[in-house]
């Protein structure tokens, strides 16, 4: 119990020192599950004793949700050409009706954009679920969303976006983590470390909310080429990309997303999670170097 109350409290409060967890958590997920390498913060879907690490299982992705931040902590899908289709982007953005009840699920206009300038950003992108009409409305649930900046929305983080899918047409399947990291972000109304929201139809007119934005946005992408025993196809010529990118105004005019790379471990040393905990230590350790 100890073990998983620091855990809880270093995921909620952003405290520096990590601390090793159970890997009991991390099995049980079948292969092309986002979670097949195990679960990196072992979210629960345990409300009382998780609510900052809540676990939400998506038919498309799997999400670590935190209820101090209304954010997500990380988002996990797997994707394979076959959930590239023919569907539009719904743009239909709604609360997440699967959250308990007692939370506050954010709503479309609680980013009020007018006076923050933050996108809802998507973590799962909308166009990696375009199979169905309902894969693609799924990745509208606002707990899949983080504040962006325009810029790194819809430029840097959205060309980063396109490559993974470019890489899956060329005969690749990938598991990919992202989320947002940090308080503190600059949008096209200048910076803001969290977003206030005070819902009008809440019974208690004077409760107010705060959304957090993030200082960065972070994203892992493992790369296979197509085919079974995924676990035992890894090896060191295994390919993984590792970014890390400010959450700001301005920042595509430096380069591509591919100046923010970084290693694994940096991610993990930000994060306090544990990416891919099932491979052998050994292995693990020399690929997220």
């Amino acid at each position: 119990m100890r073990k998983y109350f620091f855990t809880f409290f270093l995921i909620c409060y952003g405290i520096s020192n990590s601390f090793a967890v159970p890997t009991t958590l991390d099995y049980g997920y079948a292969e092309n599950n986002p979670l097949y390498f195990g679960n990196p913060s072992d979210a629960t879907d345990d409300e009382i004793t998780n609510e900052c690490n809540f676990l939400l299982e998506k038919q498309g992705y799997t999400v670590s949700y935190n209820n101090n931040t209304l954010c997500p902590n990380w988002v996990a899908w797997h994707l394979t050409k076959d959930d590239l289709g023919e569907s539009t982007r719904s743009d239909k953005f709604i609360s997440d009706k699967s959250l308990p009840q007692k939370w506050y699920a954010v709503k479309k206009n609680d980013y009020q954009f007018p006076a923050y300038g933050f996108d809802r950003g998507h973590v799962c992108p909308s166009a990696d679920r375009t199979s169905s009409n309902e894969m693609n409305q799924e990745t509208f649930l606002m707990t899949n969303m983080i504040p962006q900046s325009p810029d790194c929305n819809r430029i840097v983080w959205k060309d980063l976006e396109s490559y993974e899918r470019e890489l899956v047409m060329q005969g690749n399947e990938l598991y990919i983590f992202a989320g947002g990291y940090g308080t503190g972000g600059i949008g096209n109304r200048g910076y803001f470390e969290k977003i206030i929201i005070n819902p009008k139809n809440d019974n208690d007119e004077n409760k107010k909310y705060t959304l957090n934005v993030p200082e960065f946005c972070w994203k892992i992408i493992l790369v296979l080429s197509n085919g079974n025993d995924d676990l035992n196809r890894i090896d060191e010529n295994t390919k993984i990309i590792c970014v890390s990118m400010p959450n700001q105004m301005g920042i595509q005019k430096t380069g591509s997303w591919e100046q923010f790379e970084c290693s694994v471990n940096y991610i993990e040393e930000i994060t306090h999670f544990d990416f891919f905990e099932l491979l052998d230590d050994d292995l693990e350790e020399f690929l997220e170097q």
